[in-house]
């Protein structure tokens, strides 16, 4: 039996009725979408690093066209659902396989276990960092500059494209929740930390501006404290998840929400917006359909705690549940999340404006 707040999680899910029906593809809304962030929205880039963050082998990929291939669900991830609801007819190469002209369509730079902060995911081994992400970026930009032959048609391009930020899940719970390991809940309070992770973050978005981003959707955190895997680590409260973790990485959200004015006040012409997840997991028509939220394919106890177990066979009714494995959400759960990010359900969902209202936008 759910208890009630475990519930309002599943809300997410409340595109379910249609999440059933195919995206009918239409005319392109941006010409180019670049993706930063971890391994929610990964789609390869982390399959050839020495890192035992990655999903490069079954049952990972068990849904998708062509089987096995980096990211970190049954099927498709958020991103690759963004791409559709763009209009674009294929998916965003990753950075590590991007080659010639096709990045003028945009580049996926996210990695596994990757944060906002260096060191965070180190365990696990190599990972693209955001800062590292950004080096990638300035390496894109500087070749799409070479295609077009100059940097004003390079700007020109870049301010129409959208670009997406999924960071700091890992900044939680692969670095402060982790004090065996890392010292930043030795060094930080819960705020204190949270304050110098959007500062570096607001770094960090700065400079993908001065790389001509104009459009940017950055998420949230959502509720980590509802992750199996937290679960099974802390227990759950009465509330069905731990509460300590959600109040943690709801400073975070409350001061990144802050982050996204300043932004926008101070550096002109720029549209950056908040896409609430925790929102997004709690409010909303009736699930249907879902009756477990516990992983779908049977994780490993290792350093890769909480993934799939290679070569296991998961559940068979994968559209009942919301977690692949202890941390990732099943293909149906990234349609709910991105169809709603797209176009917001509740007011609360995206901040000032969803997506779709966010490639509208004319310089």
């Amino acid at each position: 039996m759910f208890s009630e707040n475990l519930v309002l999680l599943i809300l997410m899910i409340l595109i379910l009725i249609v999440s059933s029906k195919p995206m009918v593809k239409g005319e392109q809304l941006v010409p180019c979408y670049f993706i930063f962030g971890d391994s929610v929205v990964d789609n390869g880039n982390n399959n050839n690093l020495t890192t035992t963050a990655k999903a490069n082998y079954p049952p990972y990929g068990i849904d998708f066209p062509t089987g096995v291939n980096g990211r970190f669900t049954n099927g498709h991830n958020k991103a690759d659902f963004f791409a559709e609801l763009l209009g674009f007819d294929s998916f965003i190469p990753p950075f590590v396989t991007a080659r010639g002209k096709e990045i003028l369509k945009g580049v996926n730079y996210a990695s596994g276990v990757a944060g906002i902060r260096d060191e965070t995911g180190y365990r696990w081994g190599d990972r693209w960092s955001m800062n590292r992400q950004l080096v990638n970026h300035f390496v894109t930009v500087s070749r799409i500059i070479s295609i077009l032959g100059n940097v004003t048609s390079a700007k020109g391009l870049l301010s129409k494209c959208l670009y997406t930020v999924d960071m700091g899940n890992n900044d939680y719970l692969n670095n402060y929740l982790q004090p065996q390991f890392y010292p930043t809940s030795l060094l930080y309070t819960p705020d204190q930390f949270a304050t110098v992770l959007v500062q570096q973050f607001s770094q960090q978005l700065r400079t993908l501006y001065s790389y001509g981003a104009r459009k940017v959707a950055v998420s949230n955190i959502g509720l980590l404290g509802c992750l199996p895997e937290e679960l099974e680590v802390f227990g759950r409260n009465a509330s069905g998840c731990v509460d300590f973790i959600n109040n943690y990485v709801q400073l975070f959200n409350d001061k990144l929400k802050l982050l996204i004015d300043d932004l926008n006040i101070n550096l002109p012409n720029a549209r950056f917006i908040y896409i609430n997840q925790t929102s997004i997991s709690s409010g909303g028509p009736s699930p249907v359909g879902f009756t477990v939220d516990s992983s779908c394919c049977i994780t490993l106890d290792t350093i890769a705690k909480g993934q799939c177990r290679k070569g296991e066979v998961p559940c068979n009714n994968r559209n009942q549940y919301i977690f692949f494995d202890n941390f990732h959400p099943t293909e149906i759960a990234n349609i709910a999340t991105a169809r709603r990010s797209f176009n917001a359900f509740l007011p609360s969902d995206a901040y000032p404006t969803d997506i779709s209202q966010l490639v509208q936008t004319k310089y």
